[in-house]
């Protein structure tokens, strides 16, 4: 069976799961379509929660990263599971207690205001369509490149599958979704280490694979991969800073409290029975992304150094052009990997030295998808990635639209401008911004901006810098009033925003593989991707010192944060 028939089989086969599951949890009250019901399971909501948070970027790009940032791309893998620490500590439990459907229906009733609450819809919404984008456009390569069809076409299947299963089901059907979507990107992405560990040291755990010795030799796997960058003249894979220990500890800030505040993932948490389950799901959570997270390391090193001998082979002689297999064929016809035979001797020479080198393109983003054809692994197992690499932006744009069309319907709608809608008003009003919202986002899937490289790390910065110190402060400071709240969100957004697009600065978000002397008007040699955690000390600042100048808030407000921070009443359901 050819590799594109089996793919179409395996994918197709996970899209019906997906549609079956949605046509069951079809949403029939806001209460199913926001929350699901409010009666997850924490175990289940740990690992729809797991699929939520691990889009494109962390099954496809992350490892990647890794695996061109060695040392320096530890940062990821250190803030994004970090986020999970400091939401099951410091919110999701606090916000299960606080028993409503949304973020900006607690930032609006915690500070009394409803220009709060518009505030936070606005931060929302340019947060998550950010990073929606990134999904889509991930969608629409992986189609793209393993169904062969057109880059469009396979958009707008992508689209399809998300409408069906999230305009019907809301929250439910996304959930139950989920939970399915988690089986298959986790099992698409282990496998294959599973088999590469083997291959390369014969252990199969790829977390021990790791640090183990090659398979007949003495060398360590990592020690090999060390040399041979060395003997090219790239940076040593264990000791690549990124740009400076600063940097690294702010990127890993900024990231941890970028998780901690998005929406879409806060969300989740929503829909657990009781005050305690918030904070276990959380933990199942990062668990389940843990198995993800902890094998991304091995997939990254072993990649690598795969990738590097399959051109620079062990005996010392070069690829000939000719000769070179099919997967890098299949890649070069996408455009994500080029060669250019400067010398005309039909062999290439890879290395860090841009004269000599002829390998001159080879996109970070294909090295867990190309993986297990550089390793020569079945069709199946190839077909399961692609299906894998499908489930992680399908699970994570579902969760982005449903936060925005929950802000639209429920926050905007009936928080602000007509309370008095019926709940099937309502309802309705959540389906149709629903279908508005992925509208939108396959708008900017078939014409992404300039910056559509660095809107994933733009909208870590937005979060970061705008909703985390909100609903931080609203939990465990009563003295912070509506004045101080506003003023901090605007003052982290905007100075967030500012430092990102000065003196071009989309440049820099744009490559977050930048590893080149650091421009003279960063801030502390701090990198633009980093700079959320900068946006929510602004963000602290200003809403104190503002909080001082002005009145406090009215006694029922320090009441309600004093009810939120008990444990008493931890079997309170989700009111509307």
């Amino acid at each position: 069976m050819t590799l594109q028939t089996t793919t179409y089989l395996i994918v197709g086969f996970t899209f019906s799961i997906y549609i079956g599951i949605a046509i069951w949890a079809r949403a029939s009250t806001t209460k199913d379509f926001y929350v699901a019901g409010g009666h997850v399971n924490p175990i289940a909501n740990g690992m729809a929660t797991a699929a939520d948070w691990m889009s494109a970027a962390s099954f496809i790009s992350m490892a990647g990263l890794i695996a061109f940032m060695g040392y320096g791309g530890s940062v990821f893998l250190m803030g994004w599971t970090g986020g999970y620490v400091l939401l099951a500590m410091l919110l999701a439990p606090y916000l299960r207690k606080f028993g409503k459907f949304t973020v900006p229906e607690f930032i609006g009733e915690r500070y009394y205001s409803k220009a709060a609450r518009i505030v936070a819809v606005i931060c929302l919404i340019v947060a998550s369509v950010t990073y929606v984008i990134g999904q889509m456009k991930g969608i629409g390569v992986a189609f793209s490149r393993f169904l062969e069809v057109d880059y469009d076409v396979g958009l707008m299947i992508g689209m399809g599958i998300v409408f069906i299963y999230a305009v019907m089901g809301g929250m439910k059907g996304i959930t139950y979704t989920q939970i399915a979507q988690y089986c298959v990107l986790i099992l698409a992405y282990t496998i294959p280490a599973i088999f590469i560990s083997l291959n390369l040291t014969g252990n199969p755990i790829p977390q021990l694979g790791l640090g183990s010795t090659m398979v007949g030799t003495d060398v360590f796997l990592l020690d090999r991969l060390d040399l041979v960058l060395r003997d090219l003249g790239f940076l040593e894979y264990t000791t690549n800073v990124r740009l400076s220990t600063t940097n690294m500890f702010m990127y890993t800030l900024s990231l941890m409290i970028g998780t901690a505040g998005l929406p879409h993932v806060i969300i989740r948490f929503f829909t657990v029975p009781k005050v305690k389950d918030a904070r276990s799901s959380a933990g199942w959570a990062l668990v389940f992304i843990a198995i993800l997270y902890t094998t991304a390391p091995s997939v990254a090193a072993m990649a690598r150094l795969n990738l590097i001998e399959t051109v620079n082979k062990p005996d010392g002689t070069q690829l000939i052009y000719a000769e070179r297999p099919t997967w890098i064929m299949k890649w070069e016809e996408t455009g994500l990997l080029a060669f250019d035979d400067k010398n005309g001797d039909g062999e290439i020479v890879y290395s860090a030295d841009a004269e000599t080198n002829e390998m001159t393109k080879v996109d970070r983003d294909i090295m867990v998808l190309a993986n297990p054809e550089i390793a020569g692994l079945p069709n199946w197992v190839i077909a399961l990635v692609a299906a894998g690499g499908l489930a992680a932006a399908l699970s994570t744009a579902a969760g982005l639209l449903l936060a925005i069309s929950s802000a639209i319907s429920h926050d905007l709608l009936k928080g602000v401008f007509k309370p008095d809608v019926t709940e099937q008003q309502e309802l309705m009003a959540s389906r149709v911004a629903m279908a508005g919202a992925i509208m939108l986002a396959g708008y900017l899937g078939f014409n992404p901006p300039d910056f559509a490289a660095g809107t994933v790390a733009l909208a870590f910065g937005l979060a970061a810098s705008s909703i985390f110190p909100a609903l931080m402060m609203g939990i465990f400071y009563k003295r912070m009033n509506k004045e101080g709240a506003i003023a901090g969100m605007i003052a982290g957004l905007g100075v967030t925003l500012l430092y990102v697009f000065q003196h071009k600065g989309i440049m820099f978000i744009a490559s977050t593989s930048y590893m080149g002397d650091m421009p003279q008007n960063w801030f502390l040699g701090i990198e633009p991707n980093a700079f959320g955690a900068i946006g929510a000390m602004f963000n602290f600042a200003v809403a104190f010192a503002v909080a001082k100048m002005t009145a406090p808030p009215p006694q029922e407000i320090v009441e309600l944060v004093e009810h939120i921070r008990v444990p008493s009443g931890a079997n309170e359901p989700i009111s509307h």
